[in-house]
């Protein structure tokens, strides 16, 4: 009986391990989640300050060298730019989409998919049908006006939040920003695809017609009562009101349907006349904000289109950089 009172003396005395604070997640809101997460995810990183500005040179350099080699492939070769930047905005959207579970802009995305293949299609046939150019500006001056409409709706949500506006609806301040956010970035977003293949739609027509060439030439000659856009006649005087349009004369004094041109010069973002190649007086068919195609606009979306379309390269890069030298 001694020597088992010794072993049992002897024996240690196992403890049972510090329990973690055991959270239930159900019981916290939204934000107390989030700042959970921070807190977790700043408790880990921290000791790596070393570390971090090493990741930030290395992001800074990539993105600089990122810049100067996008800037220098537009100048030298800015088709292929175009063309490769408008695939990467068309399907950038889509793996993100799917990865993150956003169901209501993939759906938009298909139908706008859909429709624009089909008036791309139309657009590239040859012979070309006389129809099909009233119905590839129809539909992208559609796009354009909704896109605008969208743009508006969404910048008036952010200011209507950012004032405070919201609490006399009865509206959190997360919901009606993130309404406006969206609402901001549908607009910009298909405002900016609706309006580049408008212009590649407008070079292939405009081609096959024969009226108009990007270099050289046109194919064929430009009668009085012809309208170079859509090679169509035009049947309302200048004089002449028209039912459903008027014609419209630029200073050149080549005249078109008044939707063709506009068309052209707004959605297709020619600045030019069709057949003569003159500048075209843009303030006398511009009746909103948005079709102005200054030079401030120009910027705003070419940011845009290296945000969507360049700015999730970058990041891979990055990221392959950083887990090649180990770095987290």
């Amino acid at each position: 009986m001694a020597a088992g009172a010794a072993a049992r003396k002897a024996a240690p005395v196992l403890e049972a391990p510090p329990q973690q604070e055991q959270l239930s997640h159900t019981k916290l809101s939204a934000e107390d989640t989030w700042n959970l997460q921070q807190e977790r995810m700043y408790k880990m990183h921290r000791g790596h300050d070393s570390m971090h500005v090493e990741m930030i040179l290395i992001f800074l350099c990539v993105l600089v060298i990122a810049q100067i080699v996008l800037v220098q492939w537009r100048q030298r070769h800015g088709r292929s730019y175009n063309l490769v930047t408008l695939l990467q905005m068309w399907v950038v959207p889509l793996y993100f989409t799917i990865k993150l579970y956003w169901w209501r802009f993939l759906s938009m995305w298909g139908m706008f998919s859909v429709i624009t293949s089909y008036i791309l299609f139309r657009a590239t046939r040859k012979p070309l049908s006389g129809r099909t150019p009233r119905l590839v500006y129809k539909w992208f001056l559609l796009i354009y006006k909704l896109s605008y409409a969208f743009g508006v709706v969404g910048y008036l949500a952010i200011m209507f939040t950012m004032c405070g506006f919201n609490l006399f609806f009865k509206i959190k301040a997360r919901d009606s920003m993130d309404f406006g956010i969206v609402s901001l970035f549908y607009g910009l977003y298909y405002g900016v695809m609706g309006r580049d293949f408008a212009e590649i739609c407008s070079d292939y027509m405009a081609s096959t017609i024969g009226f108009y060439s990007v270099s050289g030439l046109p194919t064929r000659s430009l009668s009085d009562n012809i309208c170079a856009v859509c090679g169509q006649k035009i049947i309302v005087e200048l004089d002449e009101e028209g039912l459903i349009e008027n014609t419209y004369q630029l200073s050149c004094n080549h005249v078109f349907h008044e939707f063709c041109i506009r068309g052209w010069c707004i959605v297709g973002k020619k600045q030019t006349c069709p057949y003569c190649k003159e500048k075209v007086d843009l303030k006398r068919m511009i009746s909103n904000p948005w079709e102005r195609t200054h030079f401030l606009y120009g910027q705003i979306l070419d940011w845009l289109r290296y945000l969507v379309a360049w700015q999730p390269v970058v990041i891979g890069i990055v990221q392959g950089i950083n887990y090649s030298l180990g770095l987290e």
